[in-house]
Parts: structure tokens; sequence; C-alpha cells
């Protein structure tokens, strides 16, 4: 490990994630960035996601942390938990079921760094339920404001990285709502922070059948909670936004 390198927190809240989470965690320890800690929140889980962890820090002791004594009850307060534990100058997270290709931590913070960034993100590619991919690449832009995030919900959670020098822990954690992820990025870009975008496919999203993010009716619900009652948009300006992120969303392309 180079001595220079600044500690990144990983942060995976995970629950019922036995299938999966031996997977996600290599994918972490195969970075060419050596120096992170894995903080792994469990959520009460019922399988035997626990005891695959267990024994991997067994392995990997010096990486691996995890907190599961704990309910919490929802993936916003599983990460805000993490947060609140991480020694990091990088914070990210990672979901217990997707995969980071190798060079991911490297080049996130290599933009960080040049763009002297608080806030960063990349593009990805969907997986299927085996996280192979499937060749459908979500392209992302050099920078995101508030106002074009609003109609384009193309940060991805797997793919975020913060610079802890230069924002809060206050600042970033997630509020306690549906759709925190893209609650929690309007609310760092409209205090006036930018998203810094790196347009290399760096993650696989693992797509599972019944994941809640593929029900559109219910996304579409979310979205519109968020523009009304979260964001307190006006009306005109909500459709304005709605169609714009609805077109979006259903060619997932820029």
């Amino acid at each position: 490990m180079d001595n220079n390198q600044e500690l990144v927190s990983i942060i995976i809240p995970m629950y019922n994630a036995e299938k999966y989470i031996g997977q996600t965690i290599k994918s972490i320890l195969t970075q060419t960035y050596k120096n992170y800690e894995i903080i792994i929140v469990d959520d009460n889980s019922t399988d035997k996601s626990v005891e695959v962890v267990s024994k991997l820090i067994s392995q990997e002791n010096s990486k691996i942390r995890l907190i599961s004594d704990q309910k919490l009850g929802t993936a916003a307060r599983a990460r805000n938990c993490g947060i609140k534990a991480a020694n990091g100058r990088y914070i990210c997270y990672l979901d217990a079921d997707d995969l980071w290709k190798p060079t991911k931590l490297e080049k996130t913070i290599a933009l960080l760094n040049k763009r002297n960034g608080a806030f960063a993100f990349t593009a990805y590619e969907f997986g299927d339920e085996f996280a192979k991919g499937t060749g459908k690449i979500v392209r992302v832009p050099q920078t995101l404001s508030y106002g074009k995030a609003l109609s384009r919900t193309i940060i991805f959670t797997s793919t975020v990285m913060f610079d802890m020098k230069k924002i809060s822990k206050e600042e970033i954690y997630m509020p306690d709502i549906k759709s925190e992820d893209t609650a929690s990025w309007w609310k760092i870009l409209r205090s006036g922070y930018t998203a810094y975008g790196l347009n290399e496919n760096l993650v696989t999203y693992r797509r599972l059948e019944r994941s809640l993010s593929s029900n559109k009716i219910e996304a579409i619900r979310r979205i519109w909670f968020l523009y009304r009652k979260q964001e307190k948009l006006p009306l005109l300006k909500s459709v304005r936004c709605l169609f714009g992120w609805a077109y979006r969303a259903t060619f997932r392309r820029l």
C-alpha cells in the first residue's frame, strides 16, 4: 500500500444478502487502491448474511467491520449508522448486491482531487441477477447541479464518493424517507455543492426481478413526493421535472 494513500470508508447496508455479499466484498478486495475500511451495517438479517461476513472478517479482519447489534428498518438509517462509524477522509457507498470494477476507488479519488470537489459519481452498467453486464451503460455528465439533477435521477448510490475534508457528515446524512438516496443528492446539491461525474463504467448494478426500483408506478409516486413535499417545488415546475425524469428514466441516457 502507498503510505500516502488516504483512508476510504466504504459503507454497505445489508439485509438478507447471503447470496451476494461475498461477491460484493470481493470486488472491494481486488481494488487497486488499498487503503480502505469496509463498514457493513446489518439490519437484522434472517438468512446467513452475517455468517458469510464473519467468515470473511476472519480472513480480512483489518479491513472489515460488521455492525449488527440493532434493528434499523431502512437503508437510510443503516447508511447513516455507517457514516457515524466512518474514519476515512473519503466516504462511499456500495449496496450489498452490487459490484465495483478494480479501479473504482482509484479513479474516483483522482477525479475529486483533479476537480477539487467534495462529491463525485461515475457511470455504471445494469447487470442481471447474476451481476453479468447487460451492455446497457448509464452515461453521466462531467458536472451536475441541483437544477439539472431534479429532472434526471442519474446518480446511482453505489457510484458515489465524498471528500470529508470538503463536506461534513451532517451534510451527507440521508433523510429517512423513500428514495432517500435521490433526496440526499438533491439536499447536498441544493446547498451549493457540484457533483462531478466520471463517465466511465466502474460499477455493476445488479437488478433483481422484484427490486423496488423496478416498480414504475411506485417510482413515479416516490419522485412526485420528493418534488412536492421534500423540495416543495411549485406544481408546474414539478410537472416539468417529472416529464424530464420520465423521459430519461425510460432511456437511461443523457
